[in-house]
């Protein structure tokens, strides 16, 4: 489907919900005019470093898992697997009890030790429509697409909708789509705290505040930066993390402020910016979501997500 048909079927959705998805339908096997053909991989055998640094490399925020020999879908390893081994959750079992907390020994492991194994996919033969609804369905921001004899040809993810509709929602604006219910911390936390929170709830981007401020909105707090997964992963996959190190106990790192790391300089938007000016912003700069303030004052966050429901109906 080109660009152009993608716009009218989007627009489309002011009709119902249930028409959009009917609409798209129609275009059986669209997905791989919007899907990445060109797809990195790695090895169950590649060491959870080397992954880590793959992704840091590329930007990416998950990484598919595939048999070297066959070419086959295997599992895939996101950035909040990382996080989850790094500290934030159960796979960090691997690091503090089976390499007693030796963060170098560790980040050897095969990726294939944290990986997810059941891999939510899509066919070469599906449509834009259930992409759209398998990524709300199950609150996922990517899928491999897979051919008829399960070889990974290309992945689609919530990134590719932004960027096509990058100035095209013009009658949409913030306030009907951001989320108002932010989970946020302070420029104190720990990593370890800030990995703990994105896993436990599935969080790529923290907002980071600071004081209250009495006026003119003292129910709300002023924004002071932004911590993302992508800048923990970066932290742990380049130099920073070993500088840090006297020993190879996880914890020294782990210890480390947010504040050392966190987006200070943070790209913002206001409640009445129209949908498709967030896409032109998430495109140029780059990201995948934009906090909503108001004198500074954080309000709410409007993500990819959230666009992606915005097109759904």
């Amino acid at each position: 489907m080109r660009r152009k048909e993608l716009i009218n079927v989007v627009k489309s959705r002011e009709r119902a919900p249930l028409e959009f998805g009917t609409h798209i339908a129609e275009h059986e096997g669209d997905i791989m005019s919007i899907a990445k053909k060109e797809v990195i991989t790695v090895p169950q055998s590649a060491a959870i470093k080397e992954a880590a640094e793959i992704m840091v490399k590329n930007n990416f925020r998950r990484l598919p898992i595939t048999d070297p020999g066959s070419g086959k879908l295997r599992g895939i390893v996101t950035a909040m697997d990382i996080l989850d081994f790094l500290g934030g959750g159960d796979k960090y079992q691997i690091l503090e009890k089976k390499h007693d907390g030796n963060y170098l020994a560790a980040i050897n492991e095969p990726v294939k030790e944290i990986m997810e194994r059941n891999v939510e996919i899509l066919s070469h033969k599906s449509s834009i429509g259930t992409a759209v609804s398998k990524m709300l369905e199950k609150n996922i921001g990517a899928m491999p697409v897979i051919n008829s004899e399960d070889n990974i040809v290309g992945i689609v993810s919530e990134r590719d909708f932004t960027l096509l509709l990058a100035g095209v929602l013009t009658d949409e604006i913030v306030e009907d789509f951001m989320s108002t219910s932010v989970i946020k911390t302070t420029p104190g936390t720990r990593i370890e705290g800030a990995t703990k929170i994105m896993v436990r709830n599935k969080l790529r981007r923290i907002p980071v505040t600071g004081e209250e401020r009495k006026t003119p909105h003292p129910e709300n707090e002023k924004l002071v930066g932004i911590i993302t997964a992508t800048d923990i992963l970066e932290f742990f996959g380049n130099s920073s993390a070993f500088e840090r190190m006297v020993t190879n106990d996880a914890e020294e790192v782990l210890n480390t402020s947010i504040a050392d790391i966190m987006v200070k300089d943070v790209v913002t938007t206001n409640t009445y910016t129209p949908l498709g000016d967030v896409c032109d912003i998430m495109e140029n700069k780059g990201i995948g979501g934009l906090p909503v303030v108001r004198d500074g004052e954080l309000l709410g966050i409007i993500t990819e997500s959230d666009i992606l429901r915005a097109i759904s109906g």
